[in-house]
């Protein structure tokens, strides 16, 4: 790789990322780049050679990174893009900012609409990429734009209709990273929106396995159908492969129960898929982004 610029912020070699994701297994980054702030971003990226891949990582909810490593600069957003504001009936949220902060500053702040995001475990710049939803409701419903740092270091805001979102997509280009969102709700009662997150809260609890080595749903629903359904009629509640296994709490979730590396876990994944295509006759489609190289 070529001589890579020298940001403000912290950049490090061969940076193990298992501990940075929720299944806490996989490789290294070539090089991980904290910014210190965004024109550090900015300046890094339009130093940064075009041919170095750039890739953004979130709270790693919803992340395989193979045993391999990630090629080129991982970027992780810190605390100084984890802010949110309310400006009137929009938040004004910071890329690096949690699905819980965003609700809980919109509790705040008396606006309604957004509880929804306190049941998505990831960060804003993750669930505008991937039109994140849970209890009804998706990003989608509630953007109003999107701030990003282009690949080649340029700011840009885009409107939420140029995003091209479908079921858990968007047109976000790779290396394009989300720095700021606008998320619009209406007046609502401080109380009743607290309720309506301790609700989400608690269903969350009862039936995720939230407490183990996951990395959030698995598949996709396929239209009109409920991909942990397929997975349990399937009969795979509770199959492995080496360390990694279908949760017995929720069939949609894969679980690093034994010391799983992220091969067992991709391997499992692409085995529920067969038993499913087998059984049900339906093909799932990955929710999971999978990232990085395959470790030979």
């Amino acid at each position: 790789m070529s001589l890579l610029p020298t940001p403000r912020g912290k950049l490090t070699a061969a940076a193990p990322l298992a501990p940075l994701v929720w299944f806490k297994a996989g490789g290294a980054a070539d090089w991980l780049f904290e910014p210190a702030d965004v024109e550090d971003l900015c300046a890094f990226l339009a130093a940064l050679d075009p041919a170095v891949p750039v890739m953004a990582l979130g709270l790693g909810s919803n992340l395989i990174v193979r045993d391999g490593g990630v090629p080129g600069v991982v970027v992780r957003l810190g605390k100084v893009f984890g802010k949110v504001r309310a400006e009137g009936e929009t938040l004004v949220c910071g890329g690096g900012a949690s699905g819980i902060a965003v609700s809980s500053a919109a509790r705040d702040a008396g606006i309604a609409g957004l509880e929804f995001l306190r049941g998505i475990p990831g960060t804003v710049g993750g669930f505008v990429r991937m039109n994140g939803g849970a209890y009804g409701r998706e990003v989608a419903d509630a953007l109003v734009d999107v701030t990003i740092v282009t690949r080649a270091g340029f700011i840009e805001t885009r409107p939420a209709a140029a995003l091209g979102y479908s079921y858990r997509h968007s047109n976000l280009a790779d290396g394009e990273i989300v720095i700021a969102a606008r998320l619009k709700g209406q007046p609502g009662d401080k109380a009743a929106i607290q309720a309506e997150m301790d609700r989400i809260a608690a269903a969350r609890e009862a039936s995720q396995p939230l407490r183990t080595r996951t990395g959030g749903s698995t598949f996709k629903n396929p239209p009109g159908l409920k991909a942990w359904e397929l997975v349990h009629n399937a009969g795979c509640r509770g199959l492995r492969v080496g360390g990694a296994e279908v949760s017995e709490k929720h069939s949609n979730f894969l679980i690093n129960s034994h010391g799983a590396r992220a091969a067992d876990i991709e391997a499992l994944g692409e085995l529920v898929r067969a038993h499913v295509l087998r059984e049900q006759g339906v093909s799932l489609e990955w929710e999971i982004q999978r990232v990085g190289r395959v470790k030979p």
